[in-house]
């Protein structure tokens, strides 16, 4: 008997606003416990709610990136839970009329087929506070009370953990891209709750579904699901009942654990927020959010594929932001040399990026800079394992790579008599690489190439070293 897993995730993400969704507190993470919060979204009596627009223009704006319909009539309800983390004891969420319907995602395969995801929904809501579990007992901190949400919910059309994974990536790139949230997951930004049954395959029939929440990583995710999979199937082989239930996922152990039964829609007695009007959305509204839209980043993969023809892989790269994205094309532009561009983004200078933990944006040099140098080793004023150490300098500095090769003195050498005397010299201290590369082992030329250009200072012209190194091995 052969099982497949049915996935449906609902990702909650942050939305890019300065203030709450009620309320004009900042949104801005941390700060010291319960210092952003007012009357409002502490939910004191007497005070009343105002829904922010920008919240609204931010869902809209999800909802048509993410290929869904805008319902043009919504409205706000109220969904009551009794949890430390909600100081009203009810959410203000949206039920039977959300923001947003009926839309899809394109996720591409490791075979490399598309499959369509559907999105079922999208509605916007409140944050609730966060708990801090402590020696002394259960702490609450209400800075992320009423910090506003838009609410993604896929259909079960996810057949794998690997499946949930890439279309949880390819949301996060249109979020990302669209500026609709900063998507910082390290930061909650970013969350998803994962809803798993499994099936025996041909079966249309659901199985009984497990909710795990609060999953801030890709990777997380997906041991999650391949776990609660595992441990599912496991269970209606051997005849034991599966229940309704919400779990968490314990990284450390690296297992899935019940927090509770899983409620019903019934449970939370959703009824509309008598507080706040519905939401009227005329259709020049919708057409200024979609003029807005930027080109996503799965639309300028295939265009930088066609335009600049590089492959599929670098264009999947630099794309991985925005900025990323504009700071390549615009490295291609000048320096008409868009693979050498995409080269040494995803090479040497992601390396830098990683190791000081920052964004393209806050690099000190730019695509002039970067097209510039690139130029520098095609007309070949410098090699490139010395335009390696430019580029360390332009990191460090951010001056100019012409400035840096005149005052460093690293201009290429390609006077073949200077180089030839070198070569000479290299040959005659390594008599046994000779009797080596005579003897078949070939790859020995680029030892002698390495030791060449360390006596030069790695300003000998590569091409040049290479060919009086044969010519005077010839010739002994």
């Amino acid at each position: 008997m052969e099982f497949e897993a049915v996935i449906g995730l609902e990702v909650h993400t942050e939305l890019a606003t300065k203030t709450k969704i009620y309320c004009g507190c900042t949104t801005e993470f941390g700060g010291k416990p319960n210092t952003h919060v007012c009357p409002i979204c502490m939910g004191l009596p007497g005070s009343l709610p105002q829904l922010n627009k920008k919240v609204v223009e931010y869902g809209m704006k999800a909802g048509l990136a993410l290929n869904c319909s805008i319902n043009q009539v919504s409205r706000m309800d109220r969904k009551n839970y009794f949890y430390p983390d909600c100081p009203k004891n009810y959410q203000i969420t949206q039920d039977e009329k959300p923001l947003c319907h009926d839309g899809y995602i394109d996720i591409e395969l490791e075979n490399g087929e598309t499959k369509r995801i559907g999105i079922e929904r999208i509605h916007i809501e409140e944050d609730a506070g966060k708990l801090l579990h402590t020696k002394f007992g259960t702490l609450v901190d209400y800075n992320r009370a009423g910090v506003p949400l838009a609410e993604i919910v896929s259909k079960p059309d996810l057949r794998s953990p690997r499946e949930a994974v890439l279309y949880f990536e390819r949301l996060k790139s249109i979020l990302q891209a669209s500026k609709i949230s900063d998507c910082k997951m390290e930061q909650g930004s970013l969350r998803c709750d994962a809803n798993i049954s499994v099936r025996e395959k041909g079966s249309e029939k659901f199985g009984i579904r497990t909710e795990i929440k609060n999953m801030n990583s890709f990777k997380a995710l997906e041991k999650a699901l391949k776990y609660e999979f595992k441990r599912q199937v496991e269970a209606v082989k051997n005849g034991k009942k599966l229940t309704v239930e919400t779990r968490r996922w314990d990284e450390t152990k690296g297992i899935t654990e019940v927090m509770r039964s899983k409620e019903e829609a019934n449970d939370y007695r959703y009824f509309p927020e008598g507080d706040l009007v519905a939401i009227n959305i005329p259709d020049e509204w919708i057409e200024e959010i979609k003029n807005d839209i930027p080109e996503l980043p799965h639309e300028k993969v295939e265009r930088f594929i066609k335009e600049y023809e590089i492959p599929k892989y670098d264009a999947e790269v630099v794309v991985l932001s925005m900025d990323m994205g504009n700071f390549f094309e615009e490295t291609a532009k000048k320096s008409g040399d868009p693979k050498a561009a995409s080269n040494w983004i995803m090479g040497d200078i992601s390396k830098l990026m990683n190791e000081d933990v920052i964004r393209v944006e806050e690099l000190k040099f730019t695509p002039m800079h970067l097209a510039k140098l690139i130029k520098l080793i095609n007309e070949k004023t410098i090699s490139k394992a010395i335009g390696k150490k430019v580029l360390e300098e332009m990191y460090k500095t951010g001056e100019m790579p012409d400035k840096i090769v005149k005052d460093k003195g690293l201009v290429q050498n390609s006077d073949e008599g200077a180089i030839l005397e070198v070569v000479k010299k290299v040959l005659q201290d390594n008599t046994s690489s000779i009797e080596d590369y005579k003897n078949g082992k070939t790859k020995v030329i680029g030892f002698l190439v390495g030791q060449v250009m360390k006596a030069t200072k790695g300003k000998a012209n590569p091409q040049i070293v290479n060919k009086l190194l044969n010519e005077e091995i010839k010739k002994l």
